[in-house]
Protein backbone atom coordinates (compact mmCIF):
# COMPACT_ATOMS: atom_id res chain seq x y z
CA UNK A 1 0.00 0.00 0.00
CA UNK A 2 1.66 3.51 -0.57
CA UNK A 3 2.14 6.09 1.63
CA UNK A 4 -0.47 8.39 0.01
CA UNK A 5 -3.09 5.63 0.90
CA UNK A 6 -1.81 5.78 4.15
CA UNK A 7 -2.28 8.96 4.58
CA UNK A 8 -5.91 9.26 3.77
CA UNK A 9 -6.49 6.07 5.32
CA UNK A 10 -4.77 8.51 8.32
CA UNK A 11 -7.32 11.32 7.86
CA UNK A 12 -9.99 9.16 7.79
CA UNK A 13 -9.19 7.95 11.07
CA UNK A 14 -8.86 11.72 12.38
CA UNK A 15 -12.21 12.06 11.86
CA UNK A 16 -13.03 9.09 13.69
CA UNK A 17 -10.88 10.27 16.54
CA UNK A 18 -12.75 13.48 16.53
CA UNK A 19 -16.00 11.79 16.86
CA UNK A 20 -15.01 9.41 19.60
CA UNK A 21 -13.34 12.58 21.40
CA UNK A 22 -16.72 14.06 22.30
CA UNK A 23 -17.81 11.68 24.56
CA UNK A 24 -14.17 12.67 26.77
CA UNK A 25 -14.87 16.07 26.75
CA UNK A 26 -18.33 15.64 28.97
CA UNK A 27 -16.77 13.26 30.85
CA UNK A 28 -16.24 13.75 35.03
CA UNK A 29 -12.59 14.19 35.50
CA UNK A 30 -11.56 12.01 38.11
CA UNK A 31 -12.93 12.30 41.80
CA UNK A 32 -9.31 11.71 43.19
CA UNK A 33 -7.14 13.89 42.64
CA UNK A 34 -4.03 11.19 44.18
CA UNK A 35 -1.57 9.56 42.24
CA UNK A 36 -2.34 6.66 40.00
CA UNK A 37 0.65 3.97 40.78
CA UNK A 38 1.37 1.01 38.25
CA UNK A 39 3.85 -1.87 38.82
CA UNK A 40 6.49 -2.62 35.94
CA UNK A 41 6.68 -6.17 36.54
CA UNK A 42 10.05 -7.19 33.48
CA UNK A 43 13.28 -7.92 34.06
CA UNK A 44 15.77 -5.21 34.96
CA UNK A 45 18.55 -7.58 35.05
CA UNK A 46 20.38 -10.33 33.60
CA UNK A 47 20.11 -10.54 29.57
CA UNK A 48 16.97 -9.04 28.83
CA UNK A 49 17.57 -5.91 31.25
CA UNK A 50 18.32 -3.83 28.31
CA UNK A 51 14.60 -4.03 26.95
CA UNK A 52 13.20 -3.60 30.08
CA UNK A 53 14.97 -0.91 30.99
CA UNK A 54 14.16 0.89 28.02
CA UNK A 55 10.58 -0.43 28.26
CA UNK A 56 10.28 1.08 31.95
CA UNK A 57 11.54 4.67 30.75
CA UNK A 58 8.98 4.20 27.86
CA UNK A 59 6.26 3.73 30.10
CA UNK A 60 7.81 6.20 32.51
CA UNK A 61 7.77 8.99 29.80
CA UNK A 62 4.43 8.25 28.22
CA UNK A 63 2.92 8.59 32.21
CA UNK A 64 4.32 11.96 32.17
CA UNK A 65 4.08 13.54 29.06
CA UNK A 66 0.60 12.60 28.32
CA UNK A 67 -0.42 13.62 31.54
CA UNK A 68 0.68 17.08 31.17
CA UNK A 69 -0.12 16.98 27.41
CA UNK A 70 -3.67 15.73 27.93
CA UNK A 71 -4.44 15.92 32.00
CA UNK A 72 -5.88 13.51 33.97
CA UNK A 73 -4.81 12.06 37.08
CA UNK A 74 -0.97 11.96 37.88
CA UNK A 75 0.63 8.11 36.78
CA UNK A 76 3.79 7.41 38.68
CA UNK A 77 5.48 4.06 37.11
CA UNK A 78 7.38 1.97 39.72
CA UNK A 79 9.85 -0.81 38.06
CA UNK A 80 10.20 -4.52 40.03
CA UNK A 81 12.79 -6.75 38.88
CA UNK A 82 11.47 -10.25 37.82
CA UNK A 83 14.49 -11.48 36.40
CA UNK A 84 12.48 -12.96 33.56
CA UNK A 85 11.01 -15.92 36.16
CA UNK A 86 7.13 -16.38 36.70
CA UNK A 87 7.65 -17.31 40.11
CA UNK A 88 9.84 -13.64 41.00
CA UNK A 89 7.10 -11.77 38.85
CA UNK A 90 4.49 -13.64 41.23
CA UNK A 91 6.22 -12.11 44.34
CA UNK A 92 6.95 -8.82 42.57
CA UNK A 93 2.73 -8.81 42.34
CA UNK A 94 2.91 -9.71 45.69
CA UNK A 95 5.00 -6.96 46.90
CA UNK A 96 3.31 -4.53 44.68
CA UNK A 97 -0.05 -5.01 46.15
CA UNK A 98 0.79 -5.09 49.49
CA UNK A 99 2.56 -1.74 48.58
CA UNK A 100 -0.91 -0.37 47.51
CA UNK A 101 -0.06 -0.82 43.45
CA UNK A 102 -3.21 -1.52 41.41
CA UNK A 103 -2.13 -1.57 38.04
CA UNK A 104 0.41 -3.47 36.76
CA UNK A 105 2.56 -3.24 33.58
CA UNK A 106 4.21 -6.90 32.04
CA UNK A 107 5.57 -7.92 28.53
CA UNK A 108 8.69 -9.58 28.00
CA UNK A 109 7.47 -13.28 28.15
CA UNK A 110 4.00 -14.95 27.38
CA UNK A 111 4.71 -17.41 30.41
CA UNK A 112 5.15 -14.43 32.94
CA UNK A 113 1.81 -13.26 31.89
CA UNK A 114 0.12 -16.47 32.18
CA UNK A 115 1.56 -16.39 35.64
CA UNK A 116 0.51 -12.88 36.70
CA UNK A 117 -3.15 -12.81 35.03
CA UNK A 118 -3.78 -16.04 36.95
CA UNK A 119 -2.64 -14.92 40.35
CA UNK A 120 -4.27 -11.77 39.68
CA UNK A 121 -7.51 -13.23 38.67
CA UNK A 122 -7.23 -15.05 42.23
CA UNK A 123 -6.46 -12.52 43.93
CA UNK A 124 -9.64 -10.47 42.68
CA UNK A 125 -11.99 -13.13 43.53
CA UNK A 126 -10.85 -13.15 47.04
CA UNK A 127 -10.37 -9.17 47.71
CA UNK A 128 -12.73 -7.95 45.27
CA UNK A 129 -12.31 -4.03 47.25
CA UNK A 130 -8.55 -3.96 46.19
CA UNK A 131 -8.84 -5.34 42.42
CA UNK A 132 -5.91 -5.11 40.48
CA UNK A 133 -6.03 -5.08 36.39
CA UNK A 134 -3.12 -5.96 34.01
CA UNK A 135 -1.93 -4.69 31.22
CA UNK A 136 -0.04 -6.52 28.58
CA UNK A 137 2.38 -4.50 26.50
CA UNK A 138 3.77 -7.37 24.47
CA UNK A 139 3.48 -10.80 25.53
CA UNK A 140 1.77 -12.02 22.91
CA UNK A 141 0.45 -15.59 23.36
CA UNK A 142 -3.09 -15.67 21.60
CA UNK A 143 -3.69 -18.56 24.51
CA UNK A 144 -3.92 -15.01 27.38
CA UNK A 145 -6.93 -13.67 25.18
CA UNK A 146 -8.48 -17.48 24.04
CA UNK A 147 -8.63 -20.79 26.39
CA UNK A 148 -6.19 -18.52 29.35
CA UNK A 149 -7.84 -15.58 29.20
CA UNK A 150 -8.92 -12.81 32.52
CA UNK A 151 -11.39 -10.36 32.41
CA UNK A 152 -8.56 -8.39 34.37
CA UNK A 153 -5.77 -8.63 31.87
CA UNK A 154 -6.18 -6.53 28.30
CA UNK A 155 -3.30 -6.86 25.67
CA UNK A 156 -2.12 -3.29 24.42
CA UNK A 157 -0.26 -5.25 21.26
CA UNK A 158 -1.11 -7.59 18.31
CA UNK A 159 -0.57 -11.05 19.35
CA UNK A 160 1.41 -13.49 17.31
CA UNK A 161 -1.53 -14.83 15.42
CA UNK A 162 -2.35 -11.40 14.23
CA UNK A 163 1.26 -10.47 13.69
CA UNK A 164 2.03 -13.75 11.30
CA UNK A 165 -0.96 -13.34 9.38
CA UNK A 166 0.48 -9.98 8.54
CA UNK A 167 3.43 -11.19 7.60
CA UNK A 168 2.42 -14.47 6.15
CA UNK A 169 0.22 -12.72 4.01
CA UNK A 170 2.92 -9.69 2.48
CA UNK A 171 4.93 -13.22 1.61
CA UNK A 172 2.51 -14.55 -0.42
CA UNK A 173 2.67 -11.12 -2.24
CA UNK A 174 6.08 -12.04 -3.14
CA UNK A 175 5.99 -14.05 -6.02
CA UNK A 176 9.64 -15.03 -6.23
CA UNK A 177 10.06 -16.24 -2.74
CA UNK A 178 9.97 -19.88 -2.20
CA UNK A 179 12.30 -21.21 0.57
CA UNK A 180 12.05 -20.01 3.97
CA UNK A 181 14.27 -20.70 6.95
CA UNK A 182 12.62 -20.63 10.85
CA UNK A 183 14.90 -19.82 13.56
CA UNK A 184 13.59 -19.66 16.89
CA UNK A 185 14.66 -19.48 20.42
CA UNK A 186 13.54 -22.81 22.73
CA UNK A 187 10.69 -21.61 24.68
CA UNK A 188 6.63 -20.72 24.21
CA UNK A 189 7.25 -17.61 22.38
CA UNK A 190 9.13 -19.15 19.67
CA UNK A 191 7.70 -22.53 19.61
CA UNK A 192 4.32 -20.25 18.91
CA UNK A 193 6.26 -18.10 16.70
CA UNK A 194 7.04 -21.51 14.42
CA UNK A 195 3.80 -23.22 14.55
CA UNK A 196 2.15 -20.44 13.54
CA UNK A 197 3.89 -19.52 10.77
CA UNK A 198 3.65 -23.28 9.74
CA UNK A 199 -0.16 -23.13 10.10
CA UNK A 200 -0.74 -19.83 7.96
CA UNK A 201 1.85 -20.00 5.07
CA UNK A 202 0.04 -23.00 3.94
CA UNK A 203 -3.47 -20.99 3.71
CA UNK A 204 -1.51 -17.47 2.86
CA UNK A 205 1.36 -18.38 0.24
CA UNK A 206 1.21 -21.81 -0.52
CA UNK A 207 3.95 -22.11 -2.36
CA UNK A 208 6.60 -20.63 -0.15
CA UNK A 209 8.65 -23.78 1.42
CA UNK A 210 9.71 -24.24 4.91
CA UNK A 211 13.20 -25.31 3.79
CA UNK A 212 14.21 -25.37 8.05
CA UNK A 213 12.96 -25.16 11.37
CA UNK A 214 15.08 -24.44 14.34
CA UNK A 215 14.50 -23.77 18.13
CA UNK A 216 18.00 -22.95 20.22
CA UNK A 217 18.47 -22.33 23.78
CA UNK A 218 17.18 -18.58 24.36
CA UNK A 219 20.00 -15.83 25.67
CA UNK A 220 22.89 -18.82 25.70
CA UNK A 221 24.25 -18.60 22.31
CA UNK A 222 27.34 -16.19 21.71
CA UNK A 223 27.53 -17.31 17.90
CA UNK A 224 24.92 -18.58 15.37
CA UNK A 225 27.63 -19.32 12.87
CA UNK A 226 26.40 -23.15 12.99
CA UNK A 227 22.76 -21.99 12.14
CA UNK A 228 24.27 -19.36 9.27
CA UNK A 229 26.15 -22.27 7.99
CA UNK A 230 23.31 -24.33 7.52
CA UNK A 231 20.56 -21.91 6.32
CA UNK A 232 23.18 -20.87 3.61
CA UNK A 233 23.77 -24.63 2.47
CA UNK A 234 19.91 -25.05 2.52
CA UNK A 235 19.65 -22.25 -0.39
CA UNK A 236 17.15 -20.39 1.48
CA UNK A 237 15.92 -17.26 0.06
CA UNK A 238 14.90 -15.34 3.75
CA UNK A 239 15.29 -16.50 7.37
CA UNK A 240 11.83 -15.94 9.58
CA UNK A 241 12.91 -15.33 13.12
CA UNK A 242 11.03 -14.56 16.44
CA UNK A 243 14.37 -13.61 18.26
CA UNK A 244 14.68 -10.74 20.03
CA UNK A 245 17.29 -8.86 22.32
CA UNK A 246 20.96 -10.63 22.34
CA UNK A 247 20.11 -13.81 20.54
CA UNK A 248 18.48 -11.24 17.90
CA UNK A 249 21.68 -9.02 17.44
CA UNK A 250 24.19 -12.06 17.60
CA UNK A 251 22.32 -13.89 14.49
CA UNK A 252 22.72 -10.92 12.48
CA UNK A 253 26.63 -10.68 13.14
CA UNK A 254 27.03 -14.10 12.03
CA UNK A 255 24.95 -13.30 8.82
CA UNK A 256 27.22 -10.25 8.44
CA UNK A 257 30.46 -12.18 9.17
CA UNK A 258 29.16 -15.06 6.78
CA UNK A 259 28.04 -12.74 4.21
CA UNK A 260 24.72 -13.92 3.85
CA UNK A 261 22.62 -11.16 2.46
CA UNK A 262 19.06 -12.88 2.11
CA UNK A 263 15.82 -11.14 3.97
CA UNK A 264 15.10 -11.55 7.56
CA UNK A 265 11.58 -10.83 9.11
CA UNK A 266 11.51 -10.57 12.71
CA UNK A 267 9.17 -8.75 14.80
CA UNK A 268 12.03 -7.04 16.86
CA UNK A 269 14.54 -5.56 14.80
CA UNK A 270 14.29 -1.97 16.09
CA UNK A 271 14.87 -3.23 19.84
CA UNK A 272 18.41 -1.02 21.45
CA UNK A 273 21.28 -1.81 19.96
CA UNK A 274 20.06 -3.67 16.84
CA UNK A 275 19.63 -0.79 14.61
CA UNK A 276 23.17 0.65 15.42
CA UNK A 277 24.19 -3.37 14.28
CA UNK A 278 22.40 -3.46 11.41
CA UNK A 279 23.43 0.13 9.95
CA UNK A 280 27.26 -1.52 9.76
CA UNK A 281 26.04 -3.28 7.28
CA UNK A 282 23.86 -0.73 5.38
CA UNK A 283 20.86 -1.92 3.62
CA UNK A 284 23.23 -5.36 2.16
CA UNK A 285 21.20 -7.74 4.95
CA UNK A 286 17.13 -6.67 4.14
CA UNK A 287 15.59 -6.79 7.34
CA UNK A 288 11.39 -6.28 7.68
CA UNK A 289 9.89 -5.60 10.46
CA UNK A 290 6.25 -7.14 11.43
CA UNK A 291 4.65 -4.71 14.33
CA UNK A 292 2.22 -2.13 15.06
CA UNK A 293 4.56 0.59 14.80
CA UNK A 294 7.37 2.01 12.78
CA UNK A 295 9.92 4.45 12.66
CA UNK A 296 8.18 7.42 10.70
CA UNK A 297 5.48 7.77 12.40
CA UNK A 298 3.87 11.24 11.89
CA UNK A 299 1.79 13.57 14.33
CA UNK A 300 1.90 13.52 18.42
CA UNK A 301 3.63 10.45 18.81
CA UNK A 302 6.62 11.25 16.60
CA UNK A 303 7.41 14.75 18.44
CA UNK A 304 7.14 12.60 21.55
CA UNK A 305 9.45 9.76 20.30
CA UNK A 306 12.31 12.12 19.64
CA UNK A 307 11.71 13.83 23.17
CA UNK A 308 12.24 10.84 24.73
CA UNK A 309 15.45 10.26 22.38
CA UNK A 310 16.96 13.51 23.39
CA UNK A 311 16.33 12.74 27.16
CA UNK A 312 17.22 9.37 27.69
CA UNK A 313 19.88 8.39 24.39
CA UNK A 314 17.95 5.79 23.29
CA UNK A 315 15.31 5.31 20.68
CA UNK A 316 11.75 5.16 21.91
CA UNK A 317 10.24 1.56 20.69
CA UNK A 318 7.57 0.74 23.38
CA UNK A 319 4.81 2.33 21.32
CA UNK A 320 2.30 0.30 23.20
CA UNK A 321 3.23 2.16 26.10
CA UNK A 322 1.53 5.25 24.18
CA UNK A 323 -1.99 3.32 23.73
CA UNK A 324 -1.37 2.22 27.64
CA UNK A 325 -1.96 5.49 28.67
CA UNK A 326 -4.36 6.99 26.79
CA UNK A 327 -6.44 4.17 27.43
CA UNK A 328 -5.99 4.31 31.00
CA UNK A 329 -7.40 8.28 30.85
CA UNK A 330 -9.69 7.92 28.78
CA UNK A 331 -11.41 5.30 31.03
CA UNK A 332 -10.17 7.59 34.17
CA UNK A 333 -12.23 10.43 32.81
CA UNK A 334 -15.77 8.63 31.37
CA UNK A 335 -15.64 6.60 34.85
CA UNK A 336 -14.55 9.82 37.35
CA UNK A 337 -12.32 7.68 39.06
CA UNK A 338 -9.36 5.23 38.81
CA UNK A 339 -10.80 2.62 40.99
CA UNK A 340 -9.93 -0.62 38.82
CA UNK A 341 -13.20 -1.73 39.20
CA UNK A 342 -14.96 0.75 37.24
CA UNK A 343 -12.04 1.37 35.35
CA UNK A 344 -11.98 -2.70 33.74
CA UNK A 345 -15.54 -1.89 32.95
CA UNK A 346 -14.96 0.82 30.68
CA UNK A 347 -11.92 -0.86 29.29
CA UNK A 348 -13.55 -3.47 27.92
CA UNK A 349 -15.12 -2.61 24.57
CA UNK A 350 -13.55 0.95 25.01
CA UNK A 351 -12.60 2.96 21.50
CA UNK A 352 -9.55 5.43 22.55
CA UNK A 353 -7.36 7.22 20.46
CA UNK A 354 -4.12 5.37 19.94
CA UNK A 355 -0.73 6.62 18.29
CA UNK A 356 -1.76 6.12 15.00
CA UNK A 357 -5.35 6.67 14.77
CA UNK A 358 -8.33 5.39 16.89
CA UNK A 359 -8.42 1.53 18.40
CA UNK A 360 -10.72 -0.87 19.77
CA UNK A 361 -10.33 -2.81 23.43
CA UNK A 362 -12.73 -6.06 22.21
CA UNK A 363 -14.83 -6.76 24.91
CA UNK A 364 -14.78 -10.38 24.03
CA UNK A 365 -11.17 -11.34 24.86
CA UNK A 366 -9.65 -7.76 25.97
CA UNK A 367 -7.41 -8.05 22.44
CA UNK A 368 -6.77 -4.66 21.15
CA UNK A 369 -7.61 -4.22 18.05
CA UNK A 370 -4.90 -2.76 15.90
CA UNK A 371 -2.92 -3.11 12.46
CA UNK A 372 0.60 -4.23 11.55
CA UNK A 373 2.87 -2.69 9.41
CA UNK A 374 5.95 -4.74 7.51
CA UNK A 375 8.58 -2.02 7.29
CA UNK A 376 11.74 -2.12 5.63
CA UNK A 377 15.30 -1.38 7.20
CA UNK A 378 16.22 1.56 4.52
CA UNK A 379 18.81 4.56 4.45
CA UNK A 380 17.15 8.15 4.41
CA UNK A 381 18.26 11.75 3.60
CA UNK A 382 17.87 14.09 6.33
CA UNK A 383 18.13 14.66 10.43
CA UNK A 384 19.73 11.94 11.39
CA UNK A 385 17.03 11.85 14.73
CA UNK A 386 14.41 11.23 13.05
CA UNK A 387 15.93 7.77 11.90
CA UNK A 388 16.48 4.59 14.22
CA UNK A 389 19.50 5.70 16.92
CA UNK A 390 20.67 8.09 14.98
CA UNK A 391 21.93 5.58 11.68
CA UNK A 392 20.82 7.17 9.23
CA UNK A 393 18.37 4.14 8.56
CA UNK A 394 14.74 3.65 9.27
CA UNK A 395 12.12 1.01 9.73
CA UNK A 396 10.01 2.49 6.45
CA UNK A 397 6.33 0.68 5.80
CA UNK A 398 6.15 -1.19 2.69
CA UNK A 399 2.90 -2.94 3.73
CA UNK A 400 0.10 -2.44 6.05
CA UNK A 401 -2.43 -4.96 7.48
CA UNK A 402 -5.65 -3.18 9.61
CA UNK A 403 -6.92 -5.14 12.01
CA UNK A 404 -10.39 -6.18 10.05
CA UNK A 405 -7.46 -8.03 8.41
CA UNK A 406 -5.57 -9.55 10.89
CA UNK A 407 -7.73 -10.52 13.99
CA UNK A 408 -8.99 -14.28 14.70
CA UNK A 409 -12.52 -14.73 15.80
CA UNK A 410 -12.96 -14.61 19.66
CA UNK A 411 -12.47 -17.90 21.20
CA UNK A 412 -12.44 -16.80 24.94
CA UNK A 413 -15.05 -17.82 27.55
CA UNK A 414 -14.30 -14.78 29.44
CA UNK A 415 -16.14 -14.80 34.01
CA UNK A 416 -16.56 -11.64 34.16
CA UNK A 417 -17.60 -10.29 38.08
Amino acid sequence: MAMRQWRRRDALLGVLAASCASPWVRAQPPRSAGVVRMAFIDPLSGPASDIGRNSLRSWQFMARELGRLHGGPPIRVAGFDNKASPQESVNALKAAIDQGFRYIIQGNGSGVAAALSEAITRHNTRFPDKAVILINYAAMDPALTAEKCSYWHFRIDADTSMKMRALTRHLGRQPDLTRVWLLNQNYAHGQQFALYFRQDIQQEAPAVQVVGDELHPAFSLEDFSAYVGRIKASDAQAVVTGNWGVDFRRLVQSMQAHKLWIPVYSYYPSLPGTPALLATSGERLPVYQVATNHTRQEGEISELALRFRREYGEDFVVYAAYDGIMMLQHAFRHVGSSDPVQVAARLSGAIFRGFNGPVSMRADDHQLQKGVYISRWQKLEGPREHTAEGTGHAFVPVDFMPASEIARDPTCQMLRP
